[in-house]
């Protein structure tokens, strides 16, 4: 019982870990011709792919050894990217953000645009659920351009 209570934070946060072997295609890709060749070209140098390394050495030690120390690296590693990943969209201050959609967000699209997407897959396919219809003619359709 006193077990349970130690892994208890790690089912918290167990979420943020992906997958071992996501850290170390991220490290391949990173380090691959073809990435240094876009990272000189965007940034003029290469960038250091270094803790997709370490994350990925983190990773398996929590994965086969329970390794609290590796665990933390890893939700820290994962939070830092994540900051980093949010940080434009926090930092937008062009845009004035919403609590709540447009009044009108669901009103119907303007005659000429139903018209131009009359017969379309998807117009036919919403057709086809407000129905009722489970499997539809156009999954049996098959065209070769």
């Amino acid at each position: 019982m006193g077990d349970e209570k130690k892994d208890e934070p790690h089912r918290v946060l167990e979420w943020m870990i992906r997958p071992c072997m996501v850290y170390k295609d991220e490290y391949d890709d990173c380090t691959s011709i073809k990435a240094r060749f876009h990272q000189y070209f965007i940034w003029g140098e290469k960038i250091d792919c270094s803790q997709w390394k370490k994350d990925y050495l983190n990773c398996y030690r929590w994965e086969k050894h329970k390794s609290e120390e590796a665990y933390d690296e890893l939700i820290r590693s994962e939070r830092q990217r994540r900051t980093e990943r949010l940080q434009p969209h926090y930092g937008n201050d062009v845009w004035e953000r919403r609590e709540k959609p447009p009044e009108n967000w669901n009103a119907p699209l303007p005659d000429w645009m139903q018209e131009k997407f009359k017969d379309t897959f998807l117009q036919i396919r919403s057709k086809e659920m407000k129905n009722g219809v489970e499997e539809s003619y156009l999954d049996k359709k098959c065209t070769i351009l």
